[in-house]
């Protein structure tokens, strides 16, 4: 049987935090609590950080970059779909205590359910420094997207509204800022915490 959590080759390669990371077969509790932990620091940030950029589709920054952070530090397969778990828990308990306000609508709550798995499928075979970062991209992109359907459908039935405007005004910006931030934050999150050259292969190079 395939071990739960099993070291993830390509991300512990290109891991920028590789030297606080582990490769041995069985996670440890302290991984577990990593794990966990960016769960809730995912869900925080996109509940109580506001960038102010009123751009149709941007908080996908909030839930990529902290996601990516935790695979960086426990490059683990299977450790994305831990993060998203903990988060969308963390996310629906903060609605519960009244703490989502704006900041955890469905858009978000669809971002956090899909992001873990989905980047754990798109990554599971990556291995070069680029197959992490297209990686990394499409599932930007992918979460992004899913949010913009599941945004759009609820604004079409009646369940949200489209901040004054008609549907189809919104729909025609969101499509294209919502596409254009899920890359930009894959892109930017994989290129902070993932390098293009494995440490060890820096230091032990003539």
């Amino acid at each position: 049987m395939t071990p739960a959590l099993k070291p993830h080759p390509g991300l512990l390669g290109k891991s920028r935090l590789q030297r606080l990371a582990r490769a041995s077969d069985v996670p440890s509790t302290t991984e577990w609590l990593i794990l966990i932990g960016f769960g809730v620091l995912t869900a925080a940030m996109s509940t109580l950080i506001d960038l102010h950029l009123r751009i149709p589709g941007h908080a996908i920054l909030k839930v990529v970059f902290p996601v990516a952070a935790g695979l960086a530090l426990v490059p683990r397969q299977g450790a994305g779909t831990i993060i998203g778990v903990s988060a969308l828990a963390t996310a629906i308990a903060l609605r519960m205590l009244g703490f989502g306000g704006s900041g955890l609508g469905f858009g978000a709550l669809t971002s956090l359910t899909v992001i873990g798995p989905t980047l754990d499928w798109m990554l599971r075979h990556a291995r070069s420094s680029r197959a992490v970062y297209i990686g990394f991209v499409l599932g930007g992109l992918f979460t992004n997207l899913a949010a913009l359907l599941v945004r759009g459908t609820l604004k079409g039935v009646g369940l949200e509204h489209a901040g004054g405007r008609p549907l189809s005004v919104w729909l025609s910006q969101a499509a294209i800022t919502y596409t254009i931030c899920g890359i930009v934050a894959g892109l930017l999150s994989a290129s902070v915490w993932f390098g293009a050259n494995p440490p060890q292969q820096q230091e032990s190079s003539p």
